[in-house]
């Protein structure tokens, strides 16, 4: 990551962490009011191809097992009345502030994946975790509403698993190394954007740009 970028990163957390502030302390209160403790949830996922980190979110499903795959279509009747509107709105994700300040993550890169999927698709993600994962990025402005299509109707995990390690992950791939090679900061300013506008005014299905229109054709 280049000091550019980190610097924007910083700044911007610094100013979303006073804004958030009130409201996660709000929403923390909801979760342990509502559903329970634990109040967050944390996963291992990759920042680089070999190393992990913690990833921090409020939770919105009910306590259970460990995830290790995946959120498909079987797991919608675990997710909780407020985890639903944290998800819808992205609010569960303030806590990855944190995150983003220790430097295992960035406002815009690729999503990070879990490590199972990366030792899957190592071909894949040798590539694409070369850039800093992200909060939001091109594959989720661009493909987010497509791989919750494909995953609405899975009916177990590995059914799950198969739809995401054989389609969505070729394609967000694509889509993430075609952002890499064409980044610059202002264009990340105009991701961020598109995912503020998304969440706060439910925004528009957008089209790839027309000389990436191939990277979603997936096998």
């Amino acid at each position: 990551m280049n000091a550019s970028k980190r610097s924007m990163d910083v700044c911007l957390a610094l100013i979303f962490a006073t804004i958030l502030f009130l409201p996660g302390l709000v929403i923390a209160c909801g979760v342990l009011l509502l559903d329970g403790r634990p109040v967050f949830y944390r996963s291992e996922r990759m920042k680089s191809f070999e190393q992990g980190f913690a990833l921090w979110k409020f939770r919105t499903m009910r306590d259970g097992s460990a995830d290790n795959s995946v959120s498909g279509g079987y797991k919608r009747d675990r997710i909780t009345s407020l985890g639903r509107f944290l998800r819808r709105t992205r609010l569960d994700e303030i806590p990855q502030i944190i995150n983003i300040l220790r430097g295992d993550m960035s406002f815009v890169g690729p999503r990070p994946p879990l490590r199972r999927y990366v030792d899957l698709r190592p071909e894949i993600y040798q590539k694409v975790l070369t850039s800093r994962p992200g909060i939001t990025g091109f594959a989720t402005v661009h493909f987010h509403q497509t791989e919750e299509r494909l995953l609405r109707h899975s009916h177990d995990k590995n059914d799950a698993d198969a739809i995401y390690i054989h389609h969505c992950i070729p394609a967000k791939a694509q889509l993430d190394l075609y952002w890499a090679k064409h980044r610059s900061l202002w264009r990340d300013f105009g991701l961020l954007w598109l995912t503020v506008a998304h969440v706060c005014f439910g925004g528009t299905r957008r089209q790839t740009p027309a000389n990436s229109t191939q990277v979603i054709r997936t096998p």
